[in-house]
């Protein structure tokens, strides 16, 4: 048992470093270190859907001032980019290790994430949807090809993502499932194409509803683009027939200037964080234009292993009596 885990921690570091060469070259990345925890009350942590709570605790040295466990580093990165003098066309890849205490369990959530979290400086010009779809295509080059090079390694595993991705608006994807959920809608485009960029995700639909919640301050879902459709970021999808569903890879976009943060803090009722330390820097014109996401780890991992659950790719803390179940059912997490 013990050697058969050790394999797989062998074949996990095949993938995340085969992976994560391929994407600094791709997009002209440079590997930067980066933050576990930030200061409470700056608006640099991720927000997530709004209501998450973050794992915070007082820092003794700074007169008891809090600090927060990141959820991501969307808004960290891009203020990194502007310290570190990035010029258009030049990014930031860091090792992100984060925390999501609220997140609910499920054989791909774990209340610990790990991402390949990626900024890029950008022109104001390249704010556009096919500077988005470039840059995608690109990811997911990388992402097809690393799959090939572990089903090389591997010769069990075989390769099964398709050459192409399919890109599709949220709202053209409601148009044709009308009668579907969200996750269904996913579910259905995804196995039919076997890879697709879903785009637009954060602003309300024809129906009434948003495809999914994203934050009102980084990625920007309300900028009309070339389409017709609202939005200039969205989802990397996969299919995956282990799990018979979508599987989401990376979410990523064009982050916000300054008239899509008024707006979407507006839609928000969020307008109070303007004031706020990123925010003014923003407001202010101190922060570059930028593109950026987060690539999950041990998503990839486990897809390019062609695992089960994510506890198979990675350490988290698990209820007992569901890692025993698991195990009787040939799972077994590290």
């Amino acid at each position: 048992m013990g050697r058969h885990i050790l394999k797989r921690e062998q074949a996990i570091t095949f993938v995340k470093e085969t992976f994560a060469s391929r994407l600094k070259e791709a997009l002209n990345l440079t590997p930067v270190s980066s933050p576990i925890v930030v200061l409470d009350g700056t608006g640099i942590n991720d927000d997530l859907n709004g209501i998450e709570r973050p794992v915070s605790f007082p820092i003794k040295s700074l007169s008891d001032q809090k600090a927060v466990v990141v959820h991501s580093l969307a808004k960290w990165k891009r203020i990194r980019l502007k310290e570190l003098e990035m010029e258009p066309g030049e990014g930031i890849l860091t090792d992100m290790r984060a925390l999501r205490p609220d997140e609910d369990y499920s054989p791909i959530h774990s209340i610990y994430v790990d991402q390949w979290d990626w900024e890029k400086s950008i022109r104001y010009d390249d704010r556009s949807l096919d500077f988005l779809k470039e840059t995608v295509e690109k990811i997911y080059a990388v992402i097809y090809e690393t799959e090939q090079s572990v089903s090389e390694k591997y010769p069990h595993i075989e390769a099964i993502l398709p050459k192409e991705i399919k890109f599709i608006s949220s709202e053209e994807l409601l148009l044709a499932y009308p009668h579907m959920t969200a996750k269904e809608r996913e579910n259905a485009i995804s196995k039919e194409h076997g890879a697709v960029f879903v785009y637009g995700i954060g602003g309300v639909l024809s129906n009434g509803q948003a495809h999914d919640g994203r934050a009102a301050d980084y990625d920007d879902w309300s900028t009309d683009n070339t389409l017709g459709f609202r939005g200039l970021n969205g989802d990397i999808l996969v299919w995956n027939p282990i799990l018979g569903s979508a599987f989401e890879l990376s979410s990523m976009g064009i982050r916000v200037d300054k008239k899509a943060l008024m707006t979407q803090l507006e839609i928000r009722n969020s307008l109070d964080r303007q004031k706020l330390t990123f925010h003014q820097m923003l407001l202010n014109d101190l922060l570059p234009e930028s593109i950026g996401g987060g690539i999950g780890q041990s998503r990839i991992c486990m897809f390019m292993l062609k695992l089960k659950h994510i506890g198979e790719v990675q350490v988290s803390i698990w209820d007992p009596k569901k890692k025993e179940e698991l195990l009787d059912q040939g799972v077994e997490l590290l």
